[in-house]
């Protein structure tokens, strides 16, 4: 049975309005709530950029029922892992053991305002794969000592914990990701509708959830959904140098060819439940069991109507 979650886009969006939004989309249906956690935006018109913690927090208080998880976290570069377990294990405190962390190895676009080097991919694979062990090691309880290669913990202990510890989501999006999700993780999270990423975090045993996250524009007006989609998501295109670029500067430049077309043959637009239908069933179809809706756009409660009363319906049939 395929769980179904509501994104909340921290980067259109003031902290205020986030907490509102979960709190509508708890009472709307939905099963979890995830947010992102980021430093920029990616491209101006989107405008927001709180800080994700705080944010979490009043979600838990606010929230009874859904679980609440990052989408995602990079705990490597920006953060210590230490800091980000002691985050996670007050936010599972407040919220009652509803908190889930998702993990990614993170973008350029976030990580270097504190002015450290960005390395490869393979080296922050490595890194998050340590970073994911801190973690796991302070919620254990008790002090705790680590010296690793990228990260030294000298004589830590949390003091404040759930007696469980939240669950671990690492995001993949190739093999050597999907093979750390397999191996740290309590699931993953993809970005693309394929059957081949959940097959190949399966091989490598991983046996966790499977989130996958998508977007729609909702409104009755499908021309004004498309320039909606076009000005604020024609950045997420797959592009392999999305995790290299700085800042939003960069990210406008490089989509300054990305036409509007181009976005709704990725991103559903429009009043036509059918056709957003269609798009959550090609999540469901390649094996994801948690799949999870970005609402481009600053019209959230119209959208959250609209699965309430047509889409939720539909997908539960």
């Amino acid at each position: 049975m395929t769980s179904f979650g509501y994104s909340l886009m921290s980067e259109e969006h003031d902290p205020r309005a986030l907490v509102r939004n979960a709190v509508a989309a708890e009472e709307a249906g939905f099963d979890f709530v995830t947010l992102s956690d980021h430093f920029h935006p990616w491209l101006f018109s989107q405008g927001h950029s709180p800080f994700a913690w705080s944010v979490l927090g009043a979600i838990a208080e606010r929230t009874e029922r859904v679980r609440i998880v990052t989408a995602v976290t990079c705990p490597i570069i920006r953060y210590h892992p230490a800091i980000i377990a002691q985050a996670a294990a007050t936010v599972a405190l407040m919220s009652e053991g509803r908190f889930g962390l998702g993990v990614g190895a993170g973008e350029l676009l976030n990580e270097h305002v504190v002015g450290e080097p960005w390395p490869p991919a393979h080296i922050r694979h490595e890194m998050l794969y340590e970073a994911i062990d801190v973690m796991r090691l302070l919620w254990r309880g008790g002090r705790q000592n680590h010296h690793g290669d990228y990260y030294d913990v000298p004589d830590a202990q949390l003091f404040t914990r759930p007696e469980v510890p939240p669950e671990v989501y690492v995001a993949g999006g190739g093999a050597s990701a999907l093979r750390l999700a397999a191996e740290q993780g309590d699931g993953m999270f993809a970005t693309e509708p394929q059957r081949s990423l959940v097959e190949t975090y399966r091989s490598h045993g991983g046996d966790g959830k499977v989130f996958g996250q998508l977007a729609v524009c909702f409104d009755a007006d499908e021309d004004k959904a498309t320039r909606l989609a076009h000005e604020r998501w024609r950045f997420a295109m797959g592009w392999p140098v999305q995790a290299e670029l700085p800042n939003p500067s960069n990210f406008e430049a490089a989509s300054k060819r990305v036409r509007p077309q181009d976005v709704t043959e990725q991103v559903a637009v429009g009043p036509d439940p059918e056709r957003h239908v269609a798009s959550f069933r090609k999540w469901i179809d390649a094996g994801f069991d948690h799949v999870c809706v970005v609402q481009v756009g600053p019209d959230q409660d119209a959208f959250l109507e609209f699965w309430r009363d047509e889409l939720h319906p539909r997908l539960g049939d």
